[in-house]
């Protein structure tokens, strides 16, 4: 009997020990585009009077913490962090800036489901600012001569899948991810007749857990 106890003990010391050395922690690092439908200026019909947005090359950061374990998967709070540091912009008139970066923040809800399969998806939901910074010169040339710098709020909602890594690097994760930061927009000095804009981020990366 006192054999069984002690069993039952060491077994039990054994998955609390596990338990709170499993990783809960998670740093992530992505690369990417972001992508941005064009702009038509309502009440012009010269040529080309809708704001074209280019595809820049983006990144992102997070980090996360796991807060709960379920049968299906898990709960977190997460910090996406996107950072697009060359929006290029075309238009027909030498009036809009020649491009602008952006860098959004924003807290987040993320569900993972099956977190214990080699494939994981999640999906993220959440808000928080962003924050414009206009070129200082012309789309043709010559000093921009609007605001170049504009804070807004956001909401962003996330898709994705982790993919596991086997044996000693279990740590790891590939991650595959879709998010939209749903901002004001920029200061272009154009108004397209919208007061926001989906930013599109499709990227992908590697997640460290600790």
């Amino acid at each position: 009997m006192r054999k069984l106890v002690a069993a039952i003990m060491l077994l039990a010391a054994t998955m609390i020990a596990a338990a709170q050395n499993s990783p809960r922690n998670e740093a992530a690092v992505t690369v990417g585009h972001t992508f941005i439908s064009d702009q038509t200026v309502p009440n012009t019909n010269f040529f080309d009077n809708t704001v074209h947005f280019g595809k820049g090359w983006s990144f992102g950061f997070n980090y996360a913490r796991q807060l709960r374990d379920f049968n299906w998967g898990a709960l977190a709070v997460e910090f996406p962090t996107i950072w697009n540091p060359d929006e290029d912009l075309n238009f027909g008139l030498n009036v809009a800036p020649r491009q602008y970066s952006s860098l959004f923040c924003t807290p987040a809800a993320r569900v993972t489901f099956l977190q214990n399969f080699v494939i994981s998806p999640w999906l993220s939901l959440g808000g928080g600012v962003g924050h414009f910074v206009a070129s200082k010169d012309l789309l043709f040339g010559g000093p921009n001569p609007g605001h170049r710098i504009k804070t807004t709020g956001v909401m962003e909602g996330g898709v994705g899948f982790d993919v596991g890594l086997p044996g000693s690097f279990r740590e790891f994760k590939f991650r595959f991810e879709a998010r939209d930061d749903w901002s004001g927009v920029p200061p272009i000095n154009v108004d397209t007749g919208k007061t926001r804009q989906h930013n599109y981020y499709v990227a992908g990366g590697v997640v460290y857990r600790f």
